[in-house]
């Protein structure tokens, strides 16, 4: 077991033994849902980077569902990777829809009702990008749960000329999934700029270099064939 599983099984261990996670339970394997994520939700809505944003990016984890809500209420657009990447990108567009639904339209079932998946070249650019992790250290490194997809989703926008190096990378985790250790960081490895807790928000000390878009190196063929968007942004880019 490398140290990033180490992390990974100690935090969801923790946040389980604690009675810190919630539904979905349990959180081994997940990006863990926390107590208290609606209201590092409406923290994040505190940053000016959040203000200026018109388009953001959030994961499509259970914790950053009610960012995704607060995204809809204030008129930004929001892209949501879909699940695994298996279906690419959605697109959901406040202006076109009812604010009744807005609460279910922010839940990947009410995002693939309502949403527009889009092709690639078709995607707005991004101003803002939140993802979830399961571990984040005070330096901008973070755990996920072991597939890679944030960093994919990133690269894939990267490539797309759809994200830079200054664009705003959040993460809204539990204080307890804060660590002051530092954890290795890959070359595709994402850096953080903001952690934003229920009760603090960290600028990250060392968020950069980002990655520079996909390192074909890291990915096998199975990935390949499991995420169909790859092969799209090879096709476009050849175009």
């Amino acid at each position: 077991m490398d140290l990033k599983d180490s992390i990974r099984n100690r935090i969801w261990k923790l946040m389980e033994s604690r009675d810190i996670a919630t539904f979905p339970r349990p959180v081994y394997g997940r990006i863990p849902n926390f107590k208290g994520a609606e209201i590092a939700s409406r923290r994040v809505l505190e940053l000016q980077e959040w203000r200026v944003a018109k388009v953001v990016f959030i994961s499509p984890d259970s914790p950053q569902r009610p960012l995704r809500k607060l995204a809809l209420k204030q008129g930004k657009v929001v892209i949501v990777p879909t699940p695994r990447l298996r279906e690419g990108f959605i697109v959901l567009e406040p202006r076109s829809l009812p604010k009744r639904i807005l609460t279910f339209v922010s839940t990947i079932k009410g995002a693939f009702k309502y949403g527009k998946k889009v092709e690639l070249r078709k995607l707005p650019k991004v101003d803002l990008m939140v993802t979830g992790s399961v571990a984040v250290d005070v330096y901008g490194t973070r755990v996920g749960k072991g597939g890679g997809y944030s960093e994919l989703e990133y690269a894939i926008l990267k490539e797309l000329k759809l994200i830079s190096e200054i664009t705003p990378i959040i993460t809204t985790v539990h204080d307890v999934q804060v660590l002051r250790q530092r954890i290795p960081r890959s070359p595709y490895d994402l850096g953080i700029d903001y952690i934003v807790t229920p009760n603090r928000i960290i600028r990250c000390l060392n968020p950069r270099p980002k990655p520079k878009g996909i390192y074909m190196e890291f990915l096998d063929n199975k990935k390949l064939e499991e995420i169909p968007v790859l092969k799209e942004l090879i096709e476009h880019k050849r175009t």
